[in-house]
C-alpha cells in the first residue's frame, strides 16, 4: 500500500505511509511483475499392483484460504494504488475467510493490512490498535515474524507521524529510540525476505528523521534489493520514492530527480496510476526547491491530470492551485 507521505508508507507511499505505500508487506502475500512457468518432463515406469479404486482424501482443503489469500493480494494492490476505502471493502471478504477458515496467519495479515489502509486515511487510533492486537496475537499462536511486522508498521507510522509534528532534539531522540526497537524487531524477521525490507525501509526512515543521509539510502537500497530480487514493482517504485526524498532533504536536487525518473519508470510498469501522479508532484516540489519554477509547474500540472485521470479530483485541484498561484 503505498500513500507517498515521505514528507512515509507503504508510505503510505506510503510515504505512506506509502506511508505511503503502506505494503502491504506479507510474506508470501503477492508478486508482481510476472511468473515464469516451467515445463518438465518426467518418463517413469508405473507398476500397477495393489491399487485401490478409491480416491485418496486430500490431507488438508485449501479452497476457503487460497480465496481469502486472493482478495488479500487485490486489497493490498487496490491500496497501493490509493484507493484505501475500496481496499477495506475488499478486505472484508479476505477477513471474513480468515475467521470462518480459523487460519492464524491470515488472521494476522488481514488485521494487519486492515491497520495500514486505516492508517493512509488518517484514522491514526483504530490503526495502533489493530496492530497491537495483532502483535499480542501473533506472540501468542506462535506467528512471531507476523507479531513482528505488525510493531515494524507501528514504528513506522510513529516516524511518519514525528516527521510531521516533531523537530529538534526531542525528535531526534525519539527517532533513536524507535530505530533501537526496530533493530529487535529485524532479528526476529530475517529469515523472511519481504518482512526484512519493510524493515530496511522504516530503518530508512529513522535515518532519514535524523539527517543520517548516506546511511537512510544505504539502509533503504537493501530493501530495493530485495523488491527487485523479487520482481515486486510497485515496492521498488516506492523505494526509489524515498532515496527521491532523502536525496532533496540533503539537498541533491538534481540526483533526487534522477531517482523520481527511476521511480516513474517502475510505476508505468505496474501501471500504478497513484504512484505515478505522487512521483511527478514530487517531482514539482523538488524543482521548486532548487529554484526552477517552470519545471515545478510543469510536473504539477502532470500530476493534476494523472490524479483527475484516476478520480482523485481533490489531489487535482490542490496542485492546480499551486499552478496558478
Amino acid at each position: 500500500m503505498r500513500d507517498k507521505n515521505v514528507k512515509i508508507d507503504n508510505a503510505g507511499k506510503s510515504i505512506m505511509f506509502h506511508f505511503s505505500r503502506i505494503y502491504q508487506m506479507f510474506p508470501g502475500s503477492r508478486k508482481w511483475g510476472g511468473r515464469f512457468l516451467f515445463l518438465a518432463v518426467f518418463v517413469s515406469i508405473v507398476i500397477f499392483s495393489g491399487c485401490s479404486s478409491t480416491p485418496k482424501k486430500p490431507a488438508a482443503v485449501f479452497i476457503d484460504r487460497n480465496m481469502a489469500a486472493n482478495q488479500l493480494n487485490l486489497a493490498n494492490s487496490t491500496a497501493n494504488h490509493g484507493r484505501y476505502e475500496d481496499a477495506l471493502l475488499i478486505l472484508e471478504d479476505a477477513r471474513r475467510l480468515a475467521l470462518s477458515t480459523d487460519d492464524p496467519s491470515l488472521r494476522l495479515k488481514t488485521s494487519i493490512a486492515r491497520g495500514n489502509y486505516l492508517f493512509a486515511l488518517g484514522r491514526r487510533s483504530e490503526a495502533f490498535q489493530l496492530w497491537e492486537s495483532a502483535s499480542a496475537e501473533g506472540d501468542e499462536f506462535g506467528e512471531h515474524i507476523l507479531a513482528a511486522l505488525a510493531r515494524i508498521y507501528t514504528i513506522r507510522a510513529r516516524l511518519v507521524i514525528l516527521s510531521h509534528e516533531a523537530v529538534g532534539q526531542a525528535a531526534d531522540t525519539m527517532a533513536e529510540e524507535y530505530a533501537a526497537l526496530l533493530n529487535r524487531e529485524m532479528n526476529i524477521v530475517k529469515s523472511d525476505d519481504l518482512a526484512t525490507a519493510a524493515g530496511h525501509v522504516t530503518m530508512g526512515m529513522a535515518e532519514k528523521q535524523l539527517r543520517r543521509w548516506t546511511e537512510a539510502e544505504n539502509t533503504v537500497k537493501k530493501a530495493l534489493a530485495i523488491h527487485d530480487k523479487g520482481r515486486f514493482i510497485e515496492d521498488a517504485a516506492y523505494d526509489w520514492f524515498l532515496i527521491a526524498s532523502i536525496r532533496s532533504m540533503a539537498g541533491h536536487y538534481d540526483s533526487s530527480i534522477d531517482a523520481l525518473w527511476t521511480s516513474i519508470s517502475y510505476d508505468r510498469r505496474a501501471e500504478n496510476g497513484y504512484g505515478l501522479a505522487s512521483c511527478w508532484q514530487a517531482m514539482g516540489d523538488v524543482y521548486q526547491k532548487a529554484g526552477n519554477t517552470p519545471k515545478a509547474r510543469g510536473a504539477w500540472r502532470r500530476s493534476a491530470e494523472i490524479f483527475r485521470a484516476i478520480g482523485n479530483e481533490s489531489r487535482a485541484a490542490i496542485l492546480e492551485a499551486l499552478i496558478t498561484n
